[in-house]
Formats: C-alpha cells, structure tokens, sequence
C-alpha cells in the first residue's frame, strides 16, 4: 500500500469473495501495527511522523472498507441460509389483497381494495390515508430497513397495532432482610412502578415513477417501492433513533438527560457517562471504566456504538502490554471488536469532540426499543409533478430507551 491509494480491492464483492476479504482485512491490519509503531517510535524521537499519518488514514479507510463489505457478505450468508425476504403460506385474502394492490400502483385501479385490505390486514378504515399495503411488502420493507439501519439491527424491535404501547418498570424495590424463625417481620413495602414508553412519529417518503416503469410487465413495482422508501425511511429514523428530540419523531438514546452517577442514585430515565480521561481524546483506562459501569447482566450482551470517523482513534490504542485494543474480524460472521466487544458503526453518533458523546456501550436489546406500528400506507399521486406518479408513503413508528441502566456514554473531557 502506497501513501495514497489502497491496494486492497472491496467493490463488487459476493459471498465467494469472503476469503479474500478476509485476509485482504488481516494483512490491512498487520500493515496498520507495524505503521502505527513506526509511528510512535518517530514521535517518541521527535521525528516528523506526516508520511506515515497519510499512510495510517489510508490503511485505515481500507479496513473500514474491507470490514463494511465483510459484514454486508456475512448478511447475504445469513440471508440465503433462512430463504431471503418475502412471505410463504399466504392466506387467500393476503393473496388476493397483493394482487389488488399491484393494480392499484401500476393502474391506479383501486376497486374493492379497501375491503380487501380489511378482510387481509384487519386494518382499520383510513380513507384519507391511502392504501395500507400488502403484508408481504410490510415486512419486506422493514427488512430492507434493518439492512441499511444500525439501530434497528442493534435494538429491540417490535410491531405494534396503535401507539399505546408502554412498559411498566419498578423504581424501588419492596423491603427486604434476614430473620430468624421466630422474629417479628417488617411490614412489606409496595413496589414503585413507573412507566415508560417510546416516542412516536411519522416518517413519510415519496418516490416517484414514470408511467412507462409501471406498464412494463417486467417492472417489478412493489420491489421498487419497498427499496425506495426503505432507504428514505432508514436515513430518517436510525437518526431519530440515535440523537432525535422526540417531537414528532422518536426520541434518541443520545438526547435523554446524563449524569456521571451509578446506577443506585442516577434518576429513572438518565444515562451515566463516563469521562473519556483525556482532553479531546481517549484512553484505553477510560474504555474499562466505560465497560465495567455496566453491569454484568448487561454486558454479556453488550456492544459498542460509534461513528466511522471515531474508528481511527480506537484502532490506534494499546493495553499496557502494547496489545492493540480493536481486532478485525478475521472469521466468517465474526464482527470486529474493542476489548472483547462487538463495534458497531452508527454514523449519526457525534465525532470525538470535547464534550461530546461519541461512543455508547451497553445491551441495546434491553435498552432501546423501536415499535413500528402496523400498516404502511400508499397514496398514489399522479397529478402533483406530472408526468411522474408519486406515490406518497407514510409510516407510524416509535422509539424510546426502556432501561436506562443498559446503556452507557463515554464524554469526551473538555480542554
């Protein structure tokens, strides 16, 4: 690898190709140690390291590349081992229903569909709302979705009929102790319950097609729309789902209160951060404070969260023993890891910044909770931007944290 370009290939690649990438990706990382020590032994001699720093952020932009293609491979293995998207075993109504809707896109046709749509989905009526679609599509574009959106892949998700969804937590335990046989017991305290639900939205898209696209017999239309509006969608909620104020929108992990204190004072709701231990930087101590304010019910399932530009940082970092901290996974299915732990790359999380906030550690399956509520809904529209048909997509969907005790905050120390 040159101080410029990478000779490490990534486009194009299927799951027969995982071999290569897999070694491409540990060469790239045995080439990253031995640059990054050169350069660390430059800076400890007062040498000018600015070669090397190009040649770093080349390798590095590499394995990033090597490691995105790698798991988009791993997803297509997984893929094709459960049968790839779409439905079997469709009742009659369903099938019936799929086949109204496919006349409604292409024709406009939308006789009957409404009662169709009822009968299927067992929907209530929403006349101004357009069309719900099928449930095979449904699904399909909540697939496409959790394809190209990290914090539904990371999360609990769940569909959900109406946005009443919520969760009962207890705040504060019943009393408790030892006694004898004999001794006098307390009476029993009542258990504190608090509720807590996601915040909820609605997020709409609205591709458009000619004419021509939908009388073409080979135009696969619900396909197209499915992939249209599952890119707009996901753009829209994993930043919501990351950093959104909850007006309107789901609310992000990112944007509850913080406080630097445990588990045993912080309030309800609150997140505890944990100071990155250096100004504008961090430090591998400050990674185990991160780790370790977690508890060890959590942190089996935990990962980290973080955008790409923050990979740099980390992957530079060593333990006391000059071991580096982030490995690449160098098997098949096998993500990357920070001490042990999953990385997972969100690129909405902030940059390393002082004061900022730009890694998240914990069980987000525990944490975090996405409910989309059942039934995305079509309005076709071919008068607007003639002689385009757009069809006017919308789709309810929620998010909040469930358990604030499941996520940490690293915060970068100011200056």
């Amino acid at each position: 690898m040159n101080g410029t370009q990478s000779r490490f290939e990534t486009k194009n690649a299927n799951p027969g190709d995982l071999t290569r990438i897999v070694e491409d990706l540990g060469r790239a990382f045995n080439e990253f140690k031995s640059s990054n020590d050169e350069r660390i032994r430059k800076v400890e001699k007062g040498a000018a390291t600015g070669d090397l720093d190009v040649k770093l952020a080349n390798i590095d932009k590499a394995m990033t590349e090597l490691d995105d293609v790698k798991a988009s491979i791993d997803d297509l293995v997984k893929k094709s081992a459960r049968g790839g998207l779409g439905g079997n075993g469709q009742s009659a109504e369903q099938a019936e229903h799929k086949q109204a809707f496919g006349r409604f896109m292409r024709k406009g046709v939308d006789d009957g569909l409404a009662e169709l749509e009822a009968k299927a989905l067992n929907l209530g009526s929403d006349p101004d709302g357009g069309f719900a679609v099928p449930e095979e599509l449904d699904r399909n574009i909540i697939q496409f979705e959790r394809d190209s959106t990290p914090m539904r892949d990371l999360c609990n998700v769940i569909t959900v009929g109406n946005e009443e969804y919520q969760r009962l937590i207890n705040t504060g335990k019943a009393s408790s102790g030892w006694v004898g046989e004999t001794d006098a017991r307390a009476a029993t305290g009542t258990p504190q319950l608090a509720r807590v639900a996601p915040f909820f939205g609605e997020v709409y898209a609205n591709p458009e097609a000619t004419q021509k696209m939908l009388d073409d017999v080979f135009f696969d239309a619900e396909a197209w729309l499915a992939s249209e509006v599952a890119i707009e969608f996901g753009e829209q909620e994993n930043d919501a789902f990351t950093v959104g104020d909850g007006v309107k929108k789901p609310k992000g992990f990112l944007a509850y209160a913080i406080a630097a204190t445990g588990d045993a004072t912080r309030p309800i709701g609150t997140l505890q951060y944990v100071l990155s231990g250096a100004a504008a930087t961090i430090t591998p101590d400050a990674l185990l404070d991160l780790i370790y304010s977690l508890k060890t019910g959590y942190r089996k399932n935990a990962s980290f969260v973080m955008n790409s530009l923050t990979l740099p940082v980390i992957r530079k970092l060593k333990d006391g023993e000059g071991n580096y901290l982030w490995k690449p996974g160098l098997d098949a299915g096998e993500p990357s890891t920070l001490l042990q732990k999953p990385v997972v790359e969100n690129d909405d999380m902030p940059v390393v910044a002082a004061g900022s906030l730009p890694i998240g550690f914990g069980d987000f399956k525990r944490g975090y909770t996405i409910a989309d509520v059942r039934g995305v809904r079509v309005l076709r529209d071919p008068y607007s931007n003639k002689p385009f048909i757009g069809f006017y997509t919308t789709k309810r969907v929620g998010g909040g944290v469930m358990d604030s005790k499941a996520i940490k905050l690293m915060k970068i120390a100011a200056a």
